[in-house]
């Protein structure tokens, strides 16, 4: 029975699942290449949203958002796993793949992720969970990872909430993902004093041993022990030679725009 004092208002909204991305340096993109390379992210979007068994999020009306160098997507909170696992993984080797097929004069895509679920007002999605979701995007430990990212080859940092990592890796929800893969940190944002989450950091193809000493303020925690010297988690040193081969090839060619997504990842070579 609906109440009738007014007191819907305190009612807690339906959680829902978010992600957000922003691209790395997209503000010194010369204006001339914006347009293509955001169209480019929205292509990578699209097909890995797909290929995760989620629906193309520029078909999800108000629950998508173009921040102009990013995106923030808003789904049932029952698609929380999926946005961990397999999409960042995905997301990953699509931007990977990109990269061995861009001209060489166009710029690279490297992106920070955050993965949150939390409650949201419907149907405009207004709440605190969005909120969140950006100050994690836009965290110290998040752009750290980043720079783990570019020198280590890969070019995905992702900072996963504590309610999300909870409900998705610790609960068993992601079998292609361990807590293992991931760093705990205290996400922290420059010149928001009251934000202050633990959240998990994830850049495929690195080891978290390896992302620690990028991270200020040492307050992290490394899940597993470092790989041995010269491997990386996904692939080997002769796989990462057979990948560097492919990038020169492909920037080569002179072929652009096509977005290629599957096979096997390994880490690629170190980014100039």
């Amino acid at each position: 029975m609906a109440a009738t004092d007014g007191s819907e208002e305190f009612d807690v909204p339906p959680e829902h699942a978010l992600l957000v991305v922003d691209m790395k340096g997209y503000s010194q993109v010369p204006e001339a290449k914006m347009a293509v390379v955001r169209s480019d992210l929205d292509d990578i979007l699209a097909t890995v949203f797909v290929q995760s068994g989620l629906p193309d999020p520029h078909s999800l009306g108000d629950a998508y958002k173009d921040t102009g160098d990013g995106a923030i997507v808003v789904l049932p909170a029952r698609h929380t796993a999926r946005l961990v696992a397999p999409l960042l993984g995905h997301l990953h080797e699509a931007l990977a793949r990109y990269d061995t097929i861009r001209l060489a004069s166009a710029p690279p895509i490297w992106l920070r992720a955050s993965v949150h679920v939390g409650p949201l007002t419907p149907p405009d999605h207004r709440g605190d969970a969005i909120n969140e979701a950006c100050r994690l995007v836009d965290s110290d430990g998040a752009r750290q990872a980043m720079a783990a990212a570019v020198d280590n080859g890969s070019f995905l940092s992702a900072a996963v909430s504590e309610a999300a990592f909870r409900r998705t890796v610790r609960a068993g929800r992601t079998p292609d993902v361990s807590e293992r893969q991931f760093l705990k940190t205290t996400a922290r944002v420059n010149g928001k004093p009251g934000f202050e989450e633990t959240c998990w950091l994830l850049v495929p193809g690195v080891a978290p041993a390896v992302i620690s000493p990028y991270l200020a303020d040492r307050n992290s925690e490394p899940t597993q022990k470092p790989y041995p010297p010269g491997a990386q988690a996904g692939g080997s040193k002769q796989a990462t030679k057979s990948q560097a081969g492919v990038r020169q090839k492909g920037k080569a060619s002179g072929k652009a725009r096509i977005v290629q997504v599957g096979g096997n990842y390994t880490t690629g070579p170190e980014q100039s």
